[in-house]
């Protein structure tokens, strides 16, 4: 046989294996994107869940560091779920998880963060903002929720929030900047 004819062969077949292994390595980083995906969204609401929280607040702090920018963190606890779930069940408490989360990326602009970070707990990053404007947005959103009647089953009920915040500061590390809001909204709990 001509040694030029198997060279064909062997550079065909040779070509046919690579463009299966890029089919294959392709089908593989999909398989990862999804699983990225899920590892990072908050499964009820479709929003992400704490670690793509602490993921987009670590780049926050970056560009902070970085560039100088203002930036700040809205720490928001839904008031009064346990009574909803004890008298309507834990359905009830879902759909109102949803509605408040569906009312706190309405309240705020595209380019701000906002995440289920526990149970009924959201974090919110504000880009580009100071202590005005966080303050701001954090009242509007409380007047906001307040003012909006979550019916389940033919009841309706009252829901609020209590919203605390933190700058974010160069030196800050991700806990730093939570523990604080963390302990602004308890202080905004406390005097309510």
């Amino acid at each position: 046989m001509d040694d030029s004819l198997l060279d064909q062969k062997d550079s065909e077949a040779l070509a046919a294996e690579v463009a299966q292994l890029r089919a294959e390595v392709a089908r593989l980083q999909a398989k990862v994107d999804q699983l990225d995906q899920l590892a990072h969204q908050d499964v009820l609401m479709g929003l992400p869940n704490r670690r793509g929280f602490m993921r987009q607040l670590e780049q926050l702090i970056a560009r902070v560091q970085r560039y100088g920018e203002t930036a700040a963190m809205l720490f928001v606890d839904v008031d009064g779920l346990k009574l909803i779930n004890d008298s309507f069940g834990h359905k009830a408490g879902d759909e109102a998880l949803v509605f408040v989360a569906e009312l706190l990326v309405r309240g705020v602009r595209k380019s701000d963060f906002v995440a289920r970070i526990g149970g009924d707990e959201f974090g919110i990053l504000l880009d580009h903002a100071d202590e005005e404007s966080a303050a701001e947005t954090a009242q509007r959103l409380v007047s906001q929720i307040a003012g909006c009647e979550f019916c389940y089953e033919d009841n309706c009920l009252p829901l609020s929030v209590a919203i605390g915040f933190s700058l974010i500061g160069s030196g800050d590390s991700s806990d730093d900047v939570i523990e604080r809001a963390d302990l602004a909204m308890y202080a905004e709990k406390a005097a309510a």
